[in-house]
């Protein structure tokens, strides 16, 4: 949390053991060869929330889930966990699964009490007006937009008036990809809520 400098939630993020899947890419590939990502998310899911405990924790959806009955069951751990939840999806996801993006998680986001997060902004898929239809609480910056910004004018305009934007539609901002000091300078002085990031 830029403004208090404290840990606002962590982010659970996939990672098998198997050489063959050690990229989470291939793995949900691989996944969505076999009709296999509700199965997945579902144990990814479960690993996530028994390792974390109650602590706000995003999680990311891949796009195949949501047409899958896994993600609805009332047992899914995500409906217990009784901290801030933040269900991510990415912004090429939302302009290509719109209308499963605005029914499925919509609703999930009401059943849990979860926030809905549009992650990758800014990665080259963006349809504001698809994004602004979602009603996400957090819209995440992709790391393209980031990277060395503190020396890019330019891109320096472009974050400043997408983080305007969002905080007009009620959304916060995560930057994402922060690795030195002084791209964390210049999004907090930006008006970027948050930074995520290696540093």
């Amino acid at each position: 949390d830029l403004s208090s400098g404290r840990t606002f939630a962590h982010e659970a993020l996939a990672r098998c053991k198997r050489p063959e899947f050690s990229s989470p890419v291939v793995l949900f590939e691989r996944a969505v060869e076999e009709t296999a990502c509700g199965r997945l998310g579902r144990l990814i899911r479960e690993v996530a929330f028994n390792s974390s405990g109650d602590i706000p924790l995003f999680l990311n959806l891949h796009p195949e889930e949501l047409s899958s009955r896994w993600l609805v069951r009332p047992d899914d751990p995500m409906c217990l966990h009784q901290s801030p939840l933040f269900l991510e999806i990415t912004e090429s996801a939302a302009f290509t699964h719109f209308d499963l993006c605005r029914s499925v998680l919509n609703e999930l986001c009401r059943r849990t009490g979860a926030t809905l997060v549009v992650d990758d902004f800014g990665a080259g898929y963006s349809n504001l007006q698809r994004v602004a239809d979602l009603h996400p609480g957090i819209v995440k910056l992709d790391l393209a937009l980031i990277r060395n910004v503190h020396q890019l004018p330019r891109r320096q305009a472009v974050v400043r008036h997408v983080v305007a934007l969002c905080s007009e539609l009620g959304a916060r901002v995560v930057a994402e990809g922060i690795e030195t000091i002084d791209e964390l300078r210049c999004v907090r002085d930006l008006g970027v809520h948050f930074a995520q990031g290696y540093l």
